[in-house]
C-alpha cells in the first residue's frame, strides 16, 4: 500500500466519539433517583427497581429504537373485507409492554401494601421512559383507571382482576379470554377539545338504565389513544347528562364491538404507540357511576395520568441531561474534556438541576398518593399536580432541546436517542390538558376548595427560613394571588412563579443542601431561565458527576 492510499484509507477512522449510552443498569447509575427513593421511603423496591433497570439498560432500550423505527400500521379489514380495525405492532412493543407489567407499572400501587409504593412504581415508571415513553401511555391508563372503574363495583369485580393481573396478553380476542388487561381512554372530540361538555356522543341503554347497565353509544372521538387496549373509558350524553362508559373492544357474545377506527393519527413523537380516531356505530359499554357524573368519575383517572405526566417528562429530562452528559464526556475539545470545558459545564450542570428539581416534586406528589388517608397530602395532590404538569412539560421541550444541542449534529439524527426525546416532548404537556387548560383548573380549585390553598401555602411556607432567596420569592408570589381582578390573565406567570417556589421548596426541605442551594441561587436569584447561565461559585462540576453514568462490569453484565 503507498502512503498516499493509506493516508486515504486513514480518514475513515473514527475517534473522538464517545460509545453509546447502552449495556448498563438504568437503576444502579441513577444517583438522584437512588436519592429520592430513601427520602420517600421506597428504598425496599431496589431489588425490583434493580432488575428492571438491568432490562432497561440493555435488551429494552433496544426495544425501544425498534418500536420507534416500525411503528404501529392499521388494517381495516381483513382480505376478505371483513371490518377489523386492527392494529398492528412490532414484536419489540409487545416485549416493552410485557416487560413492565410483569415489573408492576401498572398494578404496584393497587395491589401492596408497603409505604411508598406509589414511590416505588413512579421510578418504574420513570425507568421505562428510558427504554420507550410512547408504550408508557397504554401503561400509564391501565394505572389511573383503576379507581374510575372502582367506583361502579359490578363492573369493577369483572375487570380489575386482569387490570391488576400483572400479566399482559397483547392477542386481539375478547376481554374475558384473557388473563391481563389494558384499558385506554377517549375523551376529546374535534368540536370541543378540552372542553369536554361540548361533547355530543350519545348513549342509550340496551335494556334496563342505570349504572352498570349495558348502554350503546353512538358518537365519535377525535382521540382514541392505544386502540388495541381491552377496553376504553369514554364520556357520552345520556339525555344531554355526560356520562361515563366502559367500552369494550369486543362484546360479550364474541362478536366484534363497533368501535370503527377511521385512521391513525400521524405525529410528531410518540411513535411506538398508536392514537387512532374513531367512530362509535352503536358500541356496547357500561354506565360507570352515576348517570350525569361523568366528568367527576373519569376525572380520577385524569388526575393520576396527569401525575404521569409529570413522572414522563422528568424521566425525558433526566435521560436527555444523561445523554448530554455521556456524549460529552467521552469528547475532546480544545485540549480537554468536552464536559469539563467552563461553559459546557454551565449548560450541563443547568441541566442537571432542572431534572432534579422536576423528579422531586414528582416524587413529592408520589408521597402524597402514598398518604391519602392524610386530608392535607390529598389535598396537595388535588392542586399541585396542575402545576407539576403546567411546568415540567413545558421546561421539558427546552431542556430536551438543550441537551441535543450539546450532542451536536449526531443528536439530531434518527440514531440517537436525543431526536426521540425532543420529539417527545410535546405530548406530556398537550396530551390530558393544555397549559391554559392546567392553569384554569388550578385557579378555579384554589377559589373553590380552601383545603387546597391550604395545603398549598403550608408545603409552601414550611421552606420559609431556609433561604433569604426563597423567602423573598415566596412573598412575590403570595402577592400575586390577592391581585384578583387580573387571576385568570396572570395565570401562567402565577403558576410559574408558584412552580418554582414549590420546587424550591421540595429541594430546601427534602433535598441534598448542595443541590438545593444551588436551585435557588439560579431559579430564583436571578431573572433568565435560559440554560447556561448559571451563577459564579455553584460547584458545576459535582452536579454533573452526580448524574454521569458509570457502566463496570458488575452493573452493564
Amino acid at each position: 500500500m503507498t502512503e498516499l492510499t493509506h493516508a486515504i484509507a486513514s480518514t475513515h477512522q473514527v475517534f473522538n466519539q464517545p460509545l453509546p449510552l447502552e449495556n448498563y443498569n438504568a437503576f444502579h447509575g441513577d444517583r438522584m433517583l437512588q436519592y429520592w427513593l430513601r427520602v420517600f421511603d421506597a428504598t425496599w423496591a431496589d431489588p425490583r427497581l434493580m432488575d428492571f433497570g438491568h432490562q432497561v439498560g440493555h435488551e429494552l432500550l433496544q426495544a425501544g429504537f425498534l418500536a420507534n423505527k416500525h411503528i404501529p400500521e392499521f388494517l381495516p379489514h381483513d382480505r376478505f373485507g371483513h371490518r377489523i380495525d386492527q392494529v398492528d405492532y412490532h414484536p419489540a412493543y409487545h416485549q416493552l409492554m410485557q416487560a413492565a407489567i410483569t415489573a408492576g407499572h401498572t398494578h404496584l400501587p393497587w395491589t401492596m401494601q408497603e409505604p411508598g409504593k406509589h414511590v416505588a412504581r413512579a421510578a418504574l415508571a420513570y425507568l421505562h421512559n428510558h427504554a420507550d415513553p410512547g408504550s408508557g401511555c397504554p401503561l400509564t391508563m391501565t394505572f389511573a383507571s383503576v379507581p374510575a372503574i372502582q367506583t361502579q363495583p359490578d363492573v369493577a369485580s369483572r375487570w380489575l382482576p386482569g387490570i391488576l393481573s400483572g400479566h399482559y396478553d397483547g392477542s386481539n380476542k375478547p376481554w374475558y379470554e384473557k388473563v391481563g388487561l389494558t384499558i385506554g381512554m377517549a375523551m376529546t372530540e374535534k368540536q370541543g377539545g378540552s372542553d369536554v361538555r361540548a361533547n355530543t356522543t350519545v348513549a342509550v341503554p340496551v335494556g334496563q338504565p342505570g349504572a352498570g347497565q349495558l348502554y350503546s353509544l353512538l358518537g365519535h372521538k377525535w382521540f382514541c389513544s392505544a386502540p388495541m387496549c381491552d377496553g376504553f373509558l369514554m364520556l357520552a350524553k345520556v339525555e344531554d347528562q355526560l356520562s361515563c362508559f366502559l367500552v369494550p373492544r369486543w362484546r360479550e357474545d364474541g362478536s366484534k364491538n363497533p368501535i370503527h377506527i377511521q385512521r391513525l393519527k400521524n405525529k410528531l413523537g410518540n411513535r411506538s404507540n398508536a392514537s387512532a380516531e374513531i367512530e362509535l356505530r352503536g358500541a356496547h359499554g357500561w354506565l360507570v357511576g352515576e348517570q350525569g357524573r361523568g366528568v367527576a368519575t373519569i376525572i380520577q383517572m385524569v388526575a393520576l395520568t396527569r401525575y404521569d405526566c409529570m413522572i414522563g417528562s422528568s424521566a425525558l429530562m433526566a435521560q436527555a441531561a444523561k445523554e448530554a452528559i455521556w456524549h460529552t464526556a467521552g469528547r475532546s475539545a480544545f485540549g480537554r474534556p468536552l464536559h469539563l470545558q467552563p461553559l459546557m459545564l454551565n449548560v450541563l450542570a443547568d441541566l442537571a438541576l432542572e431534572a432534579e428539581a422536576s423528579l422531586a416534586i414528582s416524587m413529592r406528589i408520589a408521597h402524597a398518593l402514598d398518604n391519602m388517608q392524610d386530608a392535607k397530602q390529598a389535598a396537595l395532590v388535588r392542586c399541585a399536580t396542575g402545576i407539576g404538569k403546567y411546568w415540567i412539560c413545558k421546561r421539558a421541550v427546552l431542556q430536551t432541546f438543550e441537551a441535543m444541542e450539546c450532542v451536536g449534529g449526531v443528536g439530531y439524527v434518527d440514531e440517537n436517542v436525543c431526536n426521540r426525546l425532543y420529539r417527545e416532548a410535546p405530548v406530556n404537556s398537550i396530551w390530558e390538558g393544555s397549559g391554559n387548560v392546567q392553569c384554569l383548573d388550578l385557579l378555579r380549585v384554589l377559589s373553590r376548595e380552601s383545603d387546597c390553598l391550604n395545603a398549598l401555602m403550608a408545603e409552601l411556607e414550611a421552606a420559609r427560613g431556609r433561604h433569604p432567596l426563597y423567602d423573598r420569592r415566596l412573598d412575590q408570589t403570595l402577592a400575586m394571588l390577592v391581585q384578583t381582578e387580573s387571576l385568570e390573565y396572570a395565570a401562567r406567570h402565577i403558576l410559574q412563579h408558584l412552580a418554582l417556589c414549590w420546587q424550591a421548596a421540595t429541594l430546601l426541605l427534602h433535598g441534598e443542601g448542595w443541590i438545593a442551594e444551588a436551585f435557588v441561587r439560579a431559579r430564583l436569584g436571578q431573572s433568565s431561565l435560559q440554560f447556561g447561565c448559571l451563577p459564579e461559585g455553584i460547584n458545576t462540576q459535582a452536579i454533573v458527576e452526580r448524574l454521569l453514568v458509570r457502566i463496570d462490569n458488575r452493573t452493564a453484565g
